[in-house]
């Protein structure tokens, strides 16, 4: 997939922005604070129509104004030349494709696949286990409209089951509304944890390729937590929440379940949170969303941008030659800083200037 044409309108500091694209490298300059990820994230929007940076609507559209808009026109392996609309308000979103409105999410996810590089991509190894979830969730949704099914109806059953733990009713009544939010949660719980399980599996081995290719020939692993039951059977699940009511009605809340799963990442065998070295860390996150481009385009048959948000600077001057090498030679990399790019570092990129959220093309390329 190439992104070809970006507008927004009224994104956070951007009222209006155009900008053409041409090639496959596109960089955008300029200090800090002037817009740089804004633009990044906008386009890291058409995956899941959500930001990397923020879960609030209202975060994204520009001060005093009640809407922000993203068009983008992409050419797409699948469905040629495609126009997404995305309009953003504090209570919603709308989405359209070449004029059509878009009314089921899961008729939209995996369609635009992007993958964002990014500094607060840290938090997968020192973060909390919510933040790895949230990212495993959007990458395997994003791929597999069976998996958002099975996380909405886990969720929906989850909050009804709360709910009633939250007002405190006891007795049999209590006993057998309980029973029944559980017929609906435990099969989706069964569900998601062999899904995350598979999931895991497949990203870890290509993090464990990624990674060799741009650091030490150090063995890397993903390795699945499950919290409660690891495994598919139903009854089991089913089991456990009921034996964990006494407890959860204490405490009202759902204490075991996949709501609660985590993963870890680890470098020679120890835990990279507590064990890796900085660059360690670094390397072992820009291996996992490589991984999660391969699997993207393996999975959906469709090329994700690469937006790389002022990380390359990051690098030392080997890191930076090995992920060039490691990246997809055919994929579109949009990629911000402070400084032009620095000499060997991919030829022939279209340069942008960022100013107090304006854009304007540089003379020349690099």
């Amino acid at each position: 997939m190439r992104l070809r044409r970006l507008t927004l309108q009224n994104y956070r500091n951007a009222a209006l922005v155009q900008c053409a694209f041409e090639g496959r490298l596109q960089f955008f300059i300029g200090g800090n604070g002037q817009g740089k990820t804004n633009l990044l994230e906008s386009v890291g929007c058409l995956t899941a129509l959500r930001s990397f940076r923020t879960s609030d609507n209202r975060h994204l559209i520009a001060h005093g104004q009640a809407e922000a808009a993203i068009a983008c026109t992409v050419e797409h392996e699948r469905f040629g030349e495609t126009t997404v609309t995305v309009k953003l308000r504090a209570d919603g979103k709308e989405v359209w494709t070449d004029h059509e409105r878009v009314t089921r999410l899961a008729d939209y996810l995996g369609r635009f696949p992007t993958v964002v590089f990014s500094s607060q991509d840290q938090q997968l190894i020192r973060g909390a286990p919510a933040g790895r979830r949230r990212w495993l969730d959007l990458t395997l949704a994003a791929m597999d409209a069976g998996y958002l099914k099975t996380l909405q109806t886990y969720h929906r059953a989850l909050a009804e089951r709360n709910a009633l733990l939250k007002r405190g009713q006891a007795g049999a009544d209590a006993t057998q509304e309980l029973a029944a939010f559980e017929q609906t949660l435990a099969p989706a719980a069964a569900d998601l944890s062999v899904r995350r399980a598979e999931g895991l599996r497949s990203l870890g081995t290509e993090v464990t390729r990624a990674y060799a290719r741009i650091a030490e020939a150090e063995p890397v692993e993903l390795s699945y937590k499950p919290d409660g039951l690891d495994g598919g059977d139903a009854q089991a699940w089913r089991v456990l929440f009921e034996k964990t009511r006494a407890r959860d009605a204490q405490f009202r809340a759902t204490m075991s379940g996949p709501h609660r799963d985590d993963f870890i990442c680890t470098v020679n065998g120890r835990s990279a949170k507590d064990f890796a070295s900085e660059g360690q860390q670094r390397s072992l996150v820009i291996a996992v969303r490589l991984a999660q481009a391969v699997w993207f385009h393996e999975r959906g048959g469709v090329r994700p941008l690469l937006l790389a948000d002022d990380v390359l600077g990051e690098l030392d001057p080997v890191r930076r030659e090995r992920f060039w090498a490691a990246i997809d030679p055919e994929a579109q990399v949009l990629a911000t800083g402070t400084t032009p790019p620095a000499n060997g570092i991919g030829v022939g990129w279209q340069m942008f200037r960022v100013t107090a959220g304006q854009v304007s093309p540089e003379q020349e390329a690099r």
